[in-house]
């Protein structure tokens, strides 16, 4: 199999089946974002996706879920991503769903009748990097599209029938911003309903432009105390079916935490039960953590 340069997914597809189909990431200048910085973005050959495919079908594994990489696979026009669906089944026809990261940036470049079209070929369970829906929050960290794009193109997802993770950052609206930061994100996802809410708290990495803009004083990290208390005003501002599922796991949030949203209220008495045991030595401070 081919994994090429700085490779990454979802902690929920753990047990997914991966295919490379492109390499690294086409915006890559996120201010937050380290991930992609070493590798450079282009398109896998159709005869390595197509032996990659062989590889998978001779494993011996039921494979039903594929998961898509890299950075942003949507960069592919429709035609190629619906050319591929078609020669993943040659080799897998067990498979139901096509996912991995995407961005709305890459949405946007898709119409209406393309994202049906893709909807129906499989595509789905889409990790959307949405991070906020605070405007200031948007334009800072350079996420290549504005508020109001986001908000056209998951109106557009929905209307498309696909159902999608909604990635968001804990803390990137910074210091002082956290009750307008949840606002903003709860009205965006409360009109557009995500399948599952990740919740990442903010890590600001070495060399990035939001490392740059925390030294200079114009980006200003929320305390642990501070991070989970936005955590909590985000859940108890959601308005979730019952079956989406709350994604607060990740390793560098300070709370490890999750369940579907029919258990809400469980899972903010677990957020504040365990700041109850955390001193006050960590609470208010910021704690280092390692890349996203």
């Amino acid at each position: 199999m081919h994994l090429t340069g700085q490779t990454y997914r979802p902690p929920t597809e753990a047990e997914t089946a991966m295919l490379e189909v492109t390499v690294g990431c086409s915006h890559n200048k996120c201010a937050f974002c380290d991930m992609y910085r070493k590798t450079e973005v282009c398109v896998a050959p159709l005869w390595q996706v197509e032996q990659d495919l062989k590889e998978l079908a001779q494993s011996g594994r039921e494979i039903n879920r594929l998961y898509l990489q890299n950075g942003d696979p949507f960069i592919l026009s429709a035609d190629k991503l619906l050319h591929l669906a078609r020669l993943i089944r040659q080799y897998l026809p067990k498979v139901k769903v096509l996912t991995g990261y995407c961005s709305i940036r890459d949405l946007m470049d898709k119409t209406d009748e393309e994202l049906r079209a893709l909807r129906a070929a499989g595509f789905n369970d889409l990790y959307i990097g949405i991070e906020t829906g605070y405007a200031p929050a948007v334009e800072m960290i350079n996420k290549g599209h504005t508020l109001q794009q986001a908000w056209d193109t998951l109106a557009r997802v929905i209307e498309a029938g696909f159902d999608y993770a909604a990635l968001l950052m804990g803390g990137i609206a910074g210091k002082g911003n956290s009750r307008a930061n949840v606002e903003a994100t709860a009205a965006l996802l409360n009109a557009y309903k995500p399948a599952q809410v990740s919740w990442i708290s903010t890590s600001v990495n070495k060399g990035t432009e939001l490392e740059a803009l925390r030294n200079a004083g114009t980006y200003v990290c929320l305390t642990e105390r501070e991070m989970l208390e936005e955590e909590i005003m985000l859940l108890e501002a959601l308005e979730m079916r019952d079956d989406c599922w709350f994604f607060g796991t990740h390793p560098l949030n300070a709370v490890a935490v999750d369940g579907y949203f029919k258990d809400k209220e469980r899972i903010i008495a677990e957020i504040r039960a365990e700041m109850a045991e955390i001193g006050d030595d960590i609470l208010d401070i910021t704690l280092k953590r390692g890349s996203m």
